[in-house]
């Protein structure tokens, strides 16, 4: 994580809140269409040009400068953002942009149904869209993202929806197939999976064991232990406690919520039971771990 952005939002903080999630920046109502293609010039001036850091559990989004710049922060990390940068930030990411006064682009996003219904579905397609992407844009991806653009623009013509949602997920698949030449990642190879990272995303599911998880998904523990270990190369409880320890890390950085207080989000009732498992997975207790972004 990039430490200088982490303490600045760390000290601009004056309570103690989780990290905001939205559909779209600023707004927690409803998704307003089968997926949303603004400006930056649309929200951006109204905030001084400066989105603050947040995620979206259930969108993702992909962002291309036409002209100016700034700096993109994402899970900690701060990438240069110039003409011809495209940026592709998966769900569940905390990410926050910087743009100089005047810079003009797309930002497109797409709700987590569009990924998921793309096919046909394989091992490289999901591994490419489950991890941040920033670079600069190829002719056919900018291409695709005008002509969304234009689509979604006509409201009430024929079959609006429908191509949409064609050319959106033509959108993500040019963007897998660039993510490619990235660093690796992981992704989920399996519908139930997405679900069981659904799930762990849920403040409503702290505290439940990989059975409670695997219940509610409908496979056996077993069953869901084999299939995190052909995806993860994990056992079920073995990545539902990495998720929860990323969660933490994030809530650690991002927040001001107690060490306790972050357990207990997550569904630790005792605070040192908390700080010890996360000692194991990060190989330093809570209270270092958040120490490294103080000011």
């Amino acid at each position: 994580m990039d430490r200088d952005c982490i303490c600045w939002y760390y000290s601009c903080m004056t309570k103690l809140s989780p990290i905001p999630s939205y559909a779209l920046f600023g707004e927690t109502k409803g998704f307003p269409d089968v997926l949303h293609c603004e400006r930056i010039k649309d929200r951006a001036p109204d905030h001084a040009w400066h989105i603050a850091p947040h995620r979206h559990a259930r969108l993702a989004q992909v962002l291309y400068i036409l002209s100016g710049g700034g700096t993109a922060n994402i899970e900690g990390d701060r990438f240069a953002l110039t003409q011809g940068s495209v940026v592709f930030i998966p769900p569940r990411m905390v990410h926050s942009f910087d743009f100089t006064p005047n810079t003009q682009g797309m930002v497109q996003s797409f709700p987590i149904a569009i990924l998921h219904s793309i096919g046909p579905l394989n091992a490289e397609l999901g591994k490419a869209l489950s991890k941040p992407t920033v670079g600069r844009a190829a002719g056919t991806l900018v291409a695709l993202m005008t002509q969304l653009e234009t689509v979604t623009a006509q409201t009430g013509a024929p079959f609006r929806a429908q191509i949409a949602v064609g050319l959106g997920q033509a959108v993500l698949s040019s963007i897998a197939a660039w993510g490619t030449t990235q660093k690796d990642g992981s992704a989920p190879l399996d519908d139930r999976l997405s679900r069981l990272d659904q799930l762990i995303s849920d403040p409503a599911s702290a505290g439940w064991t990989a059975k409670d998880f695997a219940g509610s998904i409908g496979v056996s523990t077993g069953h869901l232990s084999r299939l995190c270990r052909a995806a993860k190369g994990q056992s079920a409880t073995a990545y539902i406690e990495a998720r929860h320890v990323e969660e933490a890390c994030r809530m650690l950085a991002f927040t001001r919520l107690s060490v306790a207080e972050v357990g207990y989000r997550l569904g630790f009732a005792d605070p040192s039971y908390f700080s010890r498992r996360f000692r194991t997975v990060q190989g330093v207790t809570p209270s270092q771990y958040r120490h490294q972004f103080a000011i």
